[in-house]
């Protein structure tokens, strides 16, 4: 199968083609995505010999995350559909988060800033794939849900901000965490392949970024 995935929720922009199991991708830390995503997805097409049109499927994060890259990645990936006719696959960020992390268990946390993180639990079955134990939610660090049993791996950039606060309420859940984790679309393509023969796909105006909060800012009380 041949599927173009897009990777925009945090500061790591990123693109991946894979073409019958065979990976082609670019990645940039510059967080300036909407300046390179398009250039990165002609590189890899023209690498892996292929035109948009020859694609099955285009699969993206589909969040949560940063809010502006989101809708940057969800804007690409519509325009690119649309004109070729493609199908998309929307992939959760934290679920490509956790893919990408060399463990069976994995607590995958986003800062969401307000004092807050992206949360979700993930568990690997048996093709090596995450899934979701739970809801994805947006919470507290000192209060996120804890799923039962031990020897969970926690990542991403929540963890990074709120490691002290994290690993007091995980205790002994957690063995451990892995700093400067990101989210990366080897693994959105890895995730996407698996929802695209199950037909879990949408058409390209339905491709919207998912947010899980509305508030894009604290309200500020005026005294």
């Amino acid at each position: 199968m041949k599927l173009l995935a897009v990777e925009t929720s945090t500061e790591a922009c990123s693109v991946a083609i894979s073409l019958d199991g065979k990976i082609h991708e670019r990645i940039d830390h510059g967080q300036h995505h909407s300046n390179v995503i398009l250039g990165m997805v002609q590189q890899v097409l023209a690498e892996s010999g292929l035109s948009l049109k020859q694609l099955d499927a285009i699969a993206f994060s589909r969040g949560p995350g940063s809010f502006t890259s989101l809708r940057i990645g969800a804007g690409v990936v519509q325009g690119l559909a649309f004109g070729a006719n493609l199908p998309v696959v929307p992939v959760s960020s934290l679920a490509v988060l956790a893919q990408g992390v060399d463990a069976s268990k994995v607590l995958a946390a986003f800062d969401a800033r307000m004092n807050q993180v992206y949360w979700g639990a993930y568990v690997r079955n048996e093709k090596g794939l995450v899934e979701l134990e739970g809801q994805e939610i947006v919470i507290a660090p000192a209060v996120v849900p804890l799923p039962e049993g031990s020897g969970w791996v926690g990542a991403g950039s929540g963890w990074d901000q709120y490691a002290a606060i994290l690993t007091a309420r995980a205790g002994s859940h957690v063995s451990e965490w892995r700093k400067q984790v990101f989210p990366n679309a080897r693994q959105v393509a890895e995730l996407g392949l698996e929802l695209l023969k199950l037909g879990q796909t949408v058409t390209a105006e339905q491709a919207l970024p998912v947010y899980i909060r509305d508030e894009v800012a604290v309200k500020q009380v005026h005294r």
